[in-house]
């Protein structure tokens, strides 16, 4: 990979992996209700999962759904419910302390292994692997998809990284439940709204 190509990679990276999309308005959700350490596996699991995902999309795995058409509209309706599913546990996390096992898994962060598996049905990781190996590794050779996997992945843990800090931050400004909870509300309508390209493909 020449230095040029390598050099608009790493800057798609970085813009695609910093803006705004359902992995970073989750984490810093996440970060204000739970923290930094308690979000960590949260963190490294959109990494690792988005770095596989594409080793896998640009090693063929994106023909199923040229093969398979339905397999495309089936994602679309699981990405749909588990997003829905999601914003409602954001929206819920300020819930009151309890020992009812529904009131105790609302006070839980998001999982290393549900963060891999959410990268598969994120609309925005879709769009940022299949644009970035078809403008930097259009030939699918191996190294090529090893490459774009290894920039994204070193670059995506920082850039994650920063919305959850940014959610740590601001807990010195929802000091109350009720501040706490118009945030998660606001963070919950925001995940719904990133739907809105999927709803209208």
């Amino acid at each position: 990979m020449s230095y040029e190509l390598f050099t608009g990679l790493a800057l798609f990276s970085l813009v695609s992996s910093i803006t705004p999309g359902p992995n970073n308005l989750m984490l810093m959700a996440s970060g204000a209700n739970f923290g930094f350490r308690r979000t960590l596996p949260h963190m490294v699991g959109v990494a690792l999962g988005f770095t596989a995902m594409v080793i896998l999309v640009g090693l063929g795995l994106v023909g199923l759904f040229e093969m398979y058409p339905v397999s495309y509209e089936l994602l679309k309706v699981v990405s749909i419910v588990y997003l829905g599913y999601l914003a409602w546990r954001i929206a819920t996390a300020a819930a009151p302390a309890g020992d009812t096992q529904e009131q105790i898994d609302r006070g839980r962060p998001i999982t290393f292994f549900q963060a891999v598996l959410f990268q598969w049905v994120n609309p925005k990781a879709w769009t940022m692997a299949l644009t970035s190996l078809t403008v930097y590794a259009p030939s699918q050779d191996l190294w090529a998809v090893l490459a774009v996997a290894l920039v994204f992945g070193t670059i995506n843990l920082p850039c994650v990284s920063t919305w959850t800090l940014m959610g740590l931050h601001l807990q010195r400004l929802l000091t109350s439940r009720r501040r706490l909870v118009a945030f998660n509300f606001t963070m919950a309508v925001l995940l719904v709204g990133s739907l809105y390209p999927v709803l209208l493909d």
